[in-house]
């Protein structure tokens, strides 16, 4: 049986590509611009190796562009971004924070608006055009 999307479903899935793309890519180039800054703001919330954990964390938000973007991986890109969103949720803006800074709460919750799209990113696949199709079979 084929699967056949419409123009909208075609334009809304490639949207969201672009989106989920963009995010990661505003956020690695944050990371290049001034990786010692981001490592500082790794070591603030306790991490240790904050100027490693900087450069694993730029590395894989260059593989979830390219895998958005693409199409390649998706399925397995957009659950690993889902844990990554949520794990840099409480980890940066979780409730021990909230005390501090009232807007931290809100700034965590922003993370399970996305978490959300990325899971369902992830069931349904990366559309039928513009998409690499790599992956284990059965994933997209």
């Amino acid at each position: 049986m084929e699967n056949t999307q419409s123009i909208w479903q075609i334009a809304a899935i490639l949207i969201a590509r672009l989106i989920f793309a963009a995010v990661f890519l505003m956020a690695v180039s944050f990371k290049f611009m001034d990786m010692s800054a981001t490592a500082g703001y790794i070591a603030a919330v306790g991490f240790p190796f904050p100027l490693f954990l900087a450069w694993c964390a730029a590395i894989l938000e260059v593989l979830l562009v390219l895998a958005f973007l693409t199409g390649a991986f998706f399925t397995p890109a957009a659950f690993v971004a889902a844990v990554y969103v949520i794990f840099l949720g409480f980890s940066f803006h979780g409730p021990a924070h909230w005390a501090g800074n009232q807007a931290e709460f809100g700034f965590f919750i922003d993370h399970f608006t996305f978490l959300a799209g990325l899971f369902f990113a992830a069931v349904h696949g990366p559309g039928n055009v513009l998409a690499v199709k790599l992956g284990r079979p059965g994933l997209a």
